[in-house]
């Protein structure tokens, strides 16, 4: 027998609301979410969590169920008057025709009025304001409220974009008086800084706008100028897909690597095209694909210089594919490649690909290497050892890799570090909004379900549960 589907909570938000109603329109075509992924090439899980209203659904899974369930562009448009600021109430309450009442016109998720229920374990209960202007309760699971607390937080801490990073049209590039390639180069850098401190929600719009106007600025250039904007268009795509992919929007992602990849190539730069080609490896890696994984990574180190940085790239992200094959034999191998072309490379100053590489990143992926094979102690000393060494900018990612380390440390039976550890990736959450440290503070959560009376574990379980609340 399937499992019964969540209760969804449409009057929670207009994201809650949004993803009711994709859940409306897929049962009322009689798809489950398996049969719909095979459809529309996206993932489960990520779907899931949409229909939930646990996260923001992006233009292009809205498209895909839009068009895939034959909704006549009624998707879209809610997705369109969300994102324009347009208030619950003024939503449409019905959209699939001659369907039955779904949760989204009804009460069948609300809770009791008769006050705030405790958290559990199941989910929680909070006040929000209903259609008629009654204050009612929902309830919303945890990991629901766990994966929004990164896109919550992403929006109320960001702030403003630098004037470098707004939105540059090809006739207001012109007109500012500044060479619009390096005015694009400078704001590519101002993006990177702030998806690094606040992650990608605020981040993307503003790259795909770049991105239009590059496309715009090739339209009358020709020779050099035309080359270079093909390069910048391949760095801004690149850009794009691992915004995407921290998001978990893995099927964006692949569009816009894809994207990266055609227009290195017109652009003509070998080096730049083998940059992305080890991208795509790890992002097939974070897809699970051990074999994309592997063959693209050692077709990236075949066509990457000897004794260059790039090979050294491609290798650990090869790496990894074996471990996704639980191949622990190959996997060793692969990151003692991994350290000797590291070793024996020749560090070009002129290159900008891949100067994160250093010997702490290649341990911090062969820890989440070892935590896929199961050695969980391991990859828990492993993430300890190169945070240690982790450069300080690097602030998003030393939440995530210290959510990984405390999931690493309750899965190898050490509650109450992995909840102290848990508590320093949590902070990090809070500041910068990242859905990658909040993917792995919802496992964490779930693996320390078993020890929740243990004090330490209930300190980091009632934290999170006040940053979610504040959040919801």
């Amino acid at each position: 027998m399937g499992q019964r589907p969540n209760d969804l909570t449409p009057h929670a938000s207009p994201q809650h609301y949004l993803g009711a109603e994709m859940r409306a329109w897929r049962t009322q075509r009689g798809l489950s979410l398996g049969k719909l992924s095979e459809s529309i090439l996206f993932n489960t899980s990520y779907m899931a969590r949409v229909e939930r209203g646990g996260q923001a659904a992006s233009a292009d899974l809205v498209q895909a169920y839009d068009d895939a369930l034959g909704a006549s562009g009624s998707l879209v448009r809610l997705h369109t008057s969300i994102l324009q600021g347009i208030s619950l109430e003024a939503l449409p309450k019905r959209d699939v025709a001659n369907r039955e009442p779904h949760v989204a016109n009804s009460d069948v998720a609300l809770a009791g009025e008769s006050g705030l229920q405790a958290p559990s374990e199941e989910g929680m209960s909070i006040p929000v304001r209903s259609d008629d202007g009654r204050i009612i309760f929902v309830s919303l699971s945890r990991r629901a409220l766990i994966g929004a607390l990164g896109a919550g937080a992403a929006i109320a801490a960001a702030p403003d974009l630098s004037a470098a990073a707004k939105a540059a049209p090809r006739s207001d590039l012109i007109a500012s008086g500044a060479d619009p390639i390096e005015l694009l180069q400078a704001t590519r850098k101002v993006l990177i800084d702030n998806d690094n401190l606040f992650g990608p929600h605020r981040v993307i719009p503003t790259v795909q706008q770049q991105l239009a106007a590059i496309k715009e600025l090739r339209a009358d250039r020709r020779g050099t100028d035309r080359r270079k904007l093909l390069h910048l268009q391949t760095q801004y795509s690149e850009l794009c897909g691992w915004l995407y992919q921290d998001l978990g929007d893995f099927r964006a992602a692949q569009h816009w690597m894809q994207e990266a990849l055609a227009a290195s190539s017109m652009a003509g730069d070998e080096e730049l095209t083998t940059y992305i080609l080890a991208r795509r490896s790890q992002l097939a890696g974070d897809m699970h694909d051990p074999i994309e994984a592997v063959d693209i990574a050692e077709a990236a180190e075949d066509r990457a210089t000897p004794k260059s940085r790039l090979a050294a790239v491609a290798a650990t992200y090869g790496a990894h594919g074996h471990a996704l094959r639980q191949d622990h034999v190959m996997a060793q191998r692969a990151y003692e490649h991994a350290r000797e072309l590291h070793a024996a490379m020749d560090a070009d100053p002129n290159s900008p690909w891949g100067v994160w590489l250093d010997a702490a990143y290649i341990d911090l992926q062969r820890a989440h290497s070892l935590s896929a094979l199961g050695d969980h102690r391991g990859a828990a000393g492993g993430f300890r050892d190169a945070i240690t060494r982790l450069p300080a900018g690097y602030h998003r990612d030393r939440g995530v890799y210290l959510g990984r380390e405390a999931v690493s440390l309750a899965r190898a039976g050490e509650p109450e570090q992995a909840a102290t550890v848990g508590l320093q990736a949590l902070s990090i959450a809070r500041e910068t909004g990242s859905d990658r440290i909040a993917r792995e503070l919802a496992q964490l959560d779930s693996t320390l379900d078993q020890w929740r009376t243990v004090p330490g574990v209930a300190d980091f379980k009632d934290a999170l549960t006040e940053a979610v609340l504040r959040q919801a």
